[in-house]
């Protein structure tokens, strides 16, 4: 079995093969390879799949909430941050196609490659076996983020609830450094936060991303503590 057929045996659904190449591949990877196409595109369109499956199963669901609570909820389940927890969830990191800067970078892990790529497979099912199929992958996928409800405030405001944490726990508020790498227009940041005896680390194409990664992380390992 070829990593790509076992990728698609975890989603559940049949993708076209040369679709499923196109949406993992990074532009990293196609500008080293002579400018190839890449997943953009694939991710535009997963994107807009991502968003009105997610917006009717909340709306079906929850006749009791309202338009600002219905927004709240969906913005925390497709967040770039969410995206990158449900592709590390089926290991979607191991199949990205990247360029040989990234893979060093650890291109691998960073929420911003995770979610791209989630959005741009979920662009290659919607083409590949239609609406009904992308949509039920995207539910299967985000089933458990929308089954928890204790994640919807972390996840749309990481910092906010970090901070709320440690005050909860009696610790020092949360001290935050970042430092980028990479040419500037492809620039990369890593945040550190540290809170008490807790350090976590999130990558991010941008230092606010970079910084609520990390904030999340740090989140979920005080709230086991709670």
């Amino acid at each position: 079995m070829t990593r790509n057929a076992a990728l698609i045996e975890k989603l559940g659904v049949d993708i076209d093969p040369e679709l499923l190449s196109l949406a993992l591949t990074h532009r990293s990877f196609a500008y080293e390879n002579g400018g190839i196409p890449h997943n953009e595109r694939l991710e535009f369109l997963g994107d807009s799949v991502l968003g009105q499956a997610v917006t009717v199963r909340l709306y079906t669901r929850h006749p009791e909430l309202d338009e600002g609570s219905l927004a709240k909820r969906r913005a925390s389940v497709v967040s770039t941050v969410a995206l990158a927890e449900v592709a590390r969830a089926i290991g979607l990191g191991d199949h990205v196609r990247l360029g040989r800067g990234e893979i060093l970078t650890g291109g691998r892990d960073k929420d911003s490659i995770l979610a791209d790529t989630m959005e741009a497979v979920i662009g290659a099912t919607y083409l590949s076996a239609g609406p009904d199929a992308a949509t039920g992958l995207v539910l299967r996928l985000v089933e458990p983020l929308l089954a928890d409800p204790d994640r919807y405030g972390a996840a749309m405001d990481p910092k906010t609830s970090l901070q709320e944490i440690a005050a909860r726990l009696a610790l020092p508020a949360p001290v935050y450094s970042v430092a980028a790498a990479g040419p500037d227009h492809d620039r990369r940041f890593t945040a550190t936060v540290v809170v008490g005896d807790v350090t976590a680390q999130g990558l991010g194409s941008s230092k606010k991303h970079a910084e609520m990664a990390a904030a999340l992380t740090a989140w979920r390992e005080l709230s086991a503590r709670a």
